[in-house]
């Protein structure tokens, strides 16, 4: 029975056993999970490690009924049936590896029983070896020692023999110009010379030594002075005289010397080529304006300087022979120097003499100097270029002189060389600005110098009965028509020419900024440059410079109304005027849309530029007003002094300069017309728009001059005349006026008038010259009244100018209204 028990336990064993291989195999564990999978803890898990068979039957029975139970029974047995199911299939898919692996193992074993036969055989021979060896040892003992003594003795003779033989060695490698080979032989006897040098023998072979290695050294000198041999060669010179003990900073002394005097062979070239340059007088006072789009009509005239500039290189070819021959020798007379002395890995004694560091130094002083000279030569070349016709010339030649300097920054990190040569491009773009503010600025006197000959040509033409077009003058500028008909041409045509003028210059500053253009990328060139230097500088100088320029016309005046002549201030006042509700904004915009700056600085405001131009455009229609009052006075007061108004006769007709006054005023409302709008009027009187040319004939008029001139007057004339006076309005003669033709209009013939009525105040007339005042003004007054604002204005003027005719008339003896129509009529 107990053997049945035990092979019965046997058999379970062995089949757990298999089994486990198998879970072993193929990744499972005892449980048949994944090792990665946690154990369960769970006693009624069949499937886990601390199942309990009694207690999960405990379960089933207390929790089952028995159809459940009887259903628990068939779904275990389904899953036995399969458990042995899939286990005959993986024996049988397993079958044939089992037997593979069968056989493997019986083959490894008689392997393994033939190699430690083998194992055993080379023991045995290894042991024999030993003893062998052993006693072959024992028997060379004594021999191994006297040939180790003699191969002592042989090294010693090899040694002394090559001390012997130094000096003939010596000067083979010399002739042979082996160099390294003969310092190498030097440096490996010299400790052993220096050690001995108290025997005879020893001593003279150091002396021819030194004899020799004193004149290689002088060898390798001439060589490294010459330097006409290759980087490799000349870097072997300086390691072999830096291996003779030569002193480092002389080396490098006399290398940069060496190198310096080619350089400076170059620098010397370029200087050459700007003194060569230089025209034979600097006459020109500034630089020439840039070619005006406008002037392009105008018949070209070659400038004397033309020749001098033709045959003169120009920016970019001058900065090309300096980068190509002396920036390129720099940075490979640099290149070379840092290899020989800076950057060589110093061994042995060199790396306590810190050579690096004394070689950079030298170096650093050296590249200064030099540059320091090149910039000086490269800007005085650079204020040569004057001409402000094509900018992209010197900006492409400062591009490429920015973009070489780059070079020398990348070989010396530290050097101040780029930086400075950023200064140099910073300042010629300066300057370049500055130029063309000043071409700006000499373009507008120009343009201002036609405007005035084309004023003046209309004149001309009058004086001899022709109509004369204004285009044609000395600036090309205008093709409007003649007379004053074309001042609105005249102006459109000076406000586009300095417009486009702005435009063609901005265009050429804009090239500084442009993406292509290395420096393009520094600060200043995006912000200082853009906002400070092209908006302030240029733009903003520009148009303060138009508006000073022109309050500077209003200046000049004298009693006759100055030099300038009155329809050159009526025009500079509307460009001002237009220039401050438009241009300005537009310049402005234009600039900052172009040049995308960033006002980090205060800027000058719009508004404060277009306050600016208002103010001038007022100053210079103010001025116009008093230019053209002066002018139509200057005649009145002609004919009032130079008249004998005492004894003159019965007037018959208007005076001839009562007839100038009223044309001289029609052709100053109709030029003012031409730029101003109309203005606003007060309502006209229901008299005056029915006696257009009788103003003196109402029924309601004539009572008040009866009772002024004549004798029998109730009341004192003075008497009513000032307390006429008390209840008019207070007339301002020079008051400032609007920017429309009435009031123009109005402030001139005020001027005028005013100027009538002192002239008066100041004379004695008759009776006669009385009348003769009365039907002048009768006259002005049919036709001026129509020009001003108010007509009570002039109302009261030629009011007044009558009554203070009257009080200083010594016969006061009014004409007829009737008789005053007849003759204004007639005239």
């Amino acid at each position: 029975m107990d053997g049945e028990v035990d092979a019965t336990e046997s058999g379970g064993s062995r089949k757990r056993r298999v089994h486990g291989m198998l879970k072993l195999y193929y990744g499972m564990n005892e449980e048949g999970k994944s090792a990665d999978e946690p154990d369960s803890l769970d006693p009624c898990d069949i499937n886990g490690p601390h199942f309990d068979p009694d207690v999960y039957l405990n379960k089933l029975r207390r929790e089952c009924s028995l159809g459940e139970l009887m259903d628990q029974e068939s779904c275990m047995v389904k899953q036995i049936r399969s458990l042995d199911s899939d286990m005959q299939t993986l024996v049988y898919e397993n079958y044939n590896k089992f037997i593979s692996a069968t056989d493997t193992i019986r083959k490894m074993k008689n392997d393994f029983k033939k190699m430690e036969d083998e194992m055993d055989c080379l023991s045995t021979n290894m042991a024999a070896i030993t003893e062998f060896s052993a006693s072959i040892s024992g028997t060379l003992q004594d021999q191994h020692t006297q040939i180790t003594k003699l191969s002592g003795v042989h090294t010693l003779l090899r040694k002394l023999q090559f001390l012997f033989e130094l000096p003939a060695r010596l000067n083979k490698c010399v002739e042979l110009q082996a160099y390294g080979q003969a310092v190498s032989s030097h440096r490996r006897a010299r400790c052993v010379l220096q050690q001995y040098s108290h025997l005879p023998s020893f001593r003279g072979i150091q002396d021819d030594c030194h004899v020799i290695m004193e004149q290689l050294a002088q060898d390798l000198r001439q060589k490294f002075r010459d330097g006409g041999s290759s980087a490799k060669d000349l870097s072997e010179c300086v390691e072999l005289l830096l291996q003779l003990d030569e002193p480092a900073e002389e080396l490098c002394d006399k290398f940069l010397n060496h190198a310096g005097a080619r350089l400076q062979l170059d620098l010397a070239g370029l200087e050459a080529e700007i003194r060569t340059a230089e025209p034979p007088s600097s006459s020109s006072s500034g630089p020439p304006p840039p070619s005006s789009p406008a002037a392009d009509t105008s018949p070209k005239t070659s400038s004397p300087l033309a020749p001098a500039a033709a045959a003169k290189t120009d920016i970019l070819e001058f900065i090309d022979r300096g980068c190509n021959e002396f920036v390129s020798s720099l940075c490979l007379v640099v290149a070379s120097y840092q290899e020989l002395f800076v950057h060589r890995a110093q061994t042995g004694e060199l790396a306590s003499k810190n050579i690096p560091q004394m070689a950079s130094g030298k170096l650093q002083g050296f590249v200064d100097e030099l540059a320091a000279r090149y910039f000086s030569i490269v800007e005085r070349r650079i204020r040569e270029e004057r001409g402000v016709g094509d900018n992209s010339l010197l900006v492409r030649a400062l591009d490429r002189f920015h973009r070489r300097l780059q070079a020398v920054a990348k070989l010396l990190p530290g050097s101040q060389v780029p930086a400075r040569g950023t200064e140099i491009v910073v300042r010629a773009a300066t300057e370049r600005v500055r130029q063309y503010l000043q071409a700006l600025q000499s373009f507008y006197l120009d343009t201002l110098t036609d405007v005035r000959q084309a004023l003046a040509a209309p004149r001309l033409a009058a004086a001899s009965g022709a109509s004369v077009a204004l285009g044609g003058g000395t600036g090309g500028l205008l093709g409007a028509g003649g007379g004053a008909g074309g001042l609105p041409e005249l102006l459109s045509s000076l406000s586009a020419s300095i417009l486009n003028q702005i435009k063609s210059v901005l265009a050429s500053v804009h090239l500084f900024t442009a993406k292509d253009i290395t420096f393009s990328n520094k600060p200043y060139f995006k912000g200082e440059f853009c906002s400070h230097g092209v908006r302030e500088n240029l733009v903003v100088s520009f148009i303060q410079f138009i508006c000073q320029s022109s309050r500077r016309f209003c200046e000049t005046a004298s009693d006759k109304g100055g030099s300038s002549p009155p329809a050159l201030l009526l025009l500079l006042s509307r460009l001002c005027l237009d220039y401050e509700t438009s241009t300005i904004s537009y310049i402005l915009t234009l600039t900052d849309e172009q040049f995308l700056s960033q006002h980090h600085n205060p800027v000058t405001p719009v508004t404060a530029l277009c306050a600016e131009a208002r103010e001038a455009a007022q100053k210079l229609l103010n001025h116009y007003v008093k230019v053209q009052g002066l002018i139509i006075s200057q005649m009145l007061r002609k004919s009032v002094e130079t008249r004998d108004w005492v004894n003159t006769i019965e007037p018959r007709n208007v005076r001839a300069v009562m007839k100038r006054v009223v044309e001289d005023t029609t052709s100053i409302d109709v030029q003012v017309g031409l730029l101003y709008e109309e203005g606003v009027r007060k309502a006209h009187s229901s008299d005056s728009s029915k006696r257009t040319f009788s103003v003196y004939s109402s029924s309601r008029q004539q009572p008040r001059y009866a009772a002024s001139y004549t004798p029998s007057a109730p009341m004192d004339t003075n008497l009513l005349s000032n307390i006429h006076k008390l209840f008019s309005e207070r007339i301002d003669i020079f008051s400032s006026v609007e920017f429309n033709k009435v009031s123009v209009m109005t402030g001139i013939i005020k001027i005028s008038l005013k100027t009538f009525l002192e002239c008066v105040r100041l004379r004695t007339f008759g009776r006669y010259g009385l009348q003769q005042i009365q039907v002048d003004c009768h006259y002005l007054q049919v036709y001026l009244w129509r020009f001003v604002s108010d007509e009570n204005l002039a109302h009261f003027l030629l009011d007044e100018i009558v009554g203070s005719t009257a009080h200083r008339c010594l016969d006061p003896a009014p004409m007829e209204q009737s008789v005053i129509e007849v003759i204004c009529e007639r005239g």
